[in-house]
């Protein structure tokens, strides 16, 4: 232990050269950055010799960390002053053993790795001889840009030293070309699109009426018929829709009440049927339509009748009259319809005769249709009795090819032998007697006289009509019931507004081909039906 006065054994008198009157003041820096390096500094300065001690940002991680911590505005500029971290010597308080340690530079490195992208939030620097961490971002200092592969500003790789300005705002990005096919060897860029057409015009609105003015009804159904309790299978609906396609052609069918039955809650008068019997290219497709006598009691049920019992007769009969149509025999088909006609009408007059009814009030107009499913078949069949219509939309233009029938007044012929007829000429005298009795002829066998008949003979049935004809492509064959076929024959505006929509020649779809029958003419409210064929 050395006296009062005496001069310490070690030749280090660092203590006294750090209180010499000669040192100068080591108070308070005159700039607000007072950070552990500056102080460091400043008692390295004091004691002289500032190259020979370690600078502070070599003292350790804690050391720097506390640097950072302390103030977030610290430049630590150290290579400005010529000290490194790979030059200055360490001190000995970092030495283990508490004394100094004398190392050798180590040489500095060829390239030093580049700074890591600097982070939103500070993080402690590497332990030395790591990189320096960079410096915290001033706040008059742009954010730094985020990194792009093509941008060699944004690499962490380059030199971390931001340039003195922001670059300016690039401006913004055309909208990406379509995507070249990588396939395609022309160079050239690809030719400008087309321009867009020009919008199609808007279809003209559909009407729902004919004429000057509309129709006095309302075009919706307003009132149900009255329904019996114990005879609700005898209800028919208010529309029926129904459709095919077989072979070359395209069957629609449509059946509604008329806007008068609709007001007055009275049943559809009308019927309809559509049928198909058989299979493959030897199968009849029969529709058949029918309409009650107006104004009678049960009209709907003697229609329904007439399309059920001319319906059984084609179905057991279907093969022999499929054959016929294929091979054209007319006369033969004629024939057998009439027959299968005239059985159904026999039916009628039983039915009448049981629910002790006169035969006239029940009974119905009926036409049908026959259809051969066979593609290379395109004879279309028609026969019925009563009224009706029946079309055919050819090249835009309606024809009428109702079967034309005479008038009863037009019929001409002598009376049946044997009901009153008087002969006359050279033979009459050989044919009766003296006191005027007819004989025979042959066997002069008197023959009492004819009946009288004191009321007058009623009008003769309704002729039988037949059609055949063969269809070509384009054409649509309408036949109707006589709801349809008056207003058709009546109002040319009504022809003209059909040919128009189906002037196309497509087969209108089920609703669409609904609302066209349903279009109405202003005097015309009983029911309508339809069946549409549309020839491929």
């Amino acid at each position: 232990m050395s006296q009062q006065g005496d001069r310490p054994a070690t030749t280090d008198d660092w203590w006294g050269r750090l209180y010499d009157e000669s040192a100068r003041d080591t108070g308070p820096a005159g700039t607000p950055d007072d950070t552990i390096d500056d102080r460091f500094d400043s008692a390295a300065d004091t004691l002289g010799g500032g190259d020979d001690l370690p600078s502070a940002r070599t003292y350790g991680h804690a050391v720097d960390a506390i640097a950072v911590a302390d103030d977030e505005d610290d430049v630590g500029d150290d290579e400005d002053e010529g000290v490194g971290p790979a030059t200055r010597p360490p001190a000995w308080w970092e030495s283990p053993g508490g004394r100094p340690v004398t190392r050798t530079p180590a040489p500095a490195p060829e390239s030093a790795p580049a700074p890591a992208p600097e982070p939103s939030v500070p993080t402690p620097a590497p332990v030395a001889p790591a990189p320096l961490t960079p410096r915290p971002r001033a706040p008059w200092e742009p954010p730094p840009a985020a990194f792009d592969p093509t941008d060699p500003a944004t690499d962490p790789a380059a030199d971390p030293t931001p340039p003195p300005t922001p670059p300016p705002t690039p401006p913004p990005a055309p909208p990406p070309a379509a995507p070249r096919d990588p396939r395609a060897a022309d160079p050239r860029p690809p030719a400008p699109a087309p321009p867009p057409p020009p919008p199609a015009p808007a279809p003209a609105a559909r009407i729902s009426h004919v004429g000057d003015s509309p129709p006095t009804y309302e075009a919706e159904p307003t009132a149900l018929p009255a329904a019996d309790a114990e005879e609700l299978d005898q209800l028919v609906a208010d529309t029926v829709l129904d459709g095919a396609r077989y072979g070359t052609y395209t069957l629609r069918a449509a059946s509604l009440r008329g806007d008068s039955a609709r007001y007055r809650g009275e049943p559809r008068r009308d019927a309809l049927l559509t049928a198909r019997f058989g299979a493959g290219p030897g199968a009849l497709v029969l529709v058949a339509v029918a309409t009650g006598a107006r104004a009678t009691e049960g009209a709907h049920l003697s229609a329904a009748d007439a399309c059920r019992w001319i319906g059984g007769a084609v179905g057991r009969s279907h093969s022999r009259l499929a054959e016929d149509i294929r091979a054209g025999r007319r006369g033969d088909l004629k024939s057998g319809l009439h027959r299968l006609t005239d059985r159904t009408y026999g039916k009628l007059r039983a039915r009448a005769a049981e629910l002790g009814r006169d035969p006239e009030e029940y009974t119905a107009s009926l036409r049908c249709l026959l259809l051969s499913a066979d593609p290379d078949c395109r004879t279309r069949v028609f026969f019925g009795v009563g009224g009706g219509g029946l079309f055919r939309l050819r090249d835009g233009a309606w024809q009428d090819l109702e079967p034309l029938v005479p008038e009863p007044s037009a019929i001409r012929g002598a009376p049946v032998v044997g009901y009153g007829s008087v002969p006359t000429g050279a033979g009459a005298a050989t044919e009766q007697t003296p006191d005027g009795d007819r004989l025979t002829m042959d066997l002069e066998i008197t023959k009492a006289p004819g009946p009288l008949v004191e009321e007058p003979v009623p009008p003769p049935p309704e002729p039988f009509r037949f059609r055949a004809s063969v269809a070509r492509p384009g054409d649509t064959l309408l036949l109707t019931s006589v709801g349809l076929a008056e207003p058709l024959r009546g109002v040319p505006a009504l022809g003209d507004e059909l040919a128009a929509r189906w002037a196309d020649g497509e087969p209108p779809g089920l609703a669409t081909y609904l609302a066209d029958v349903a279009l109405r003419a202003k005097g015309y409210a009983d029911d309508r039906t339809a069946v549409g064929v549309w020839e491929a």
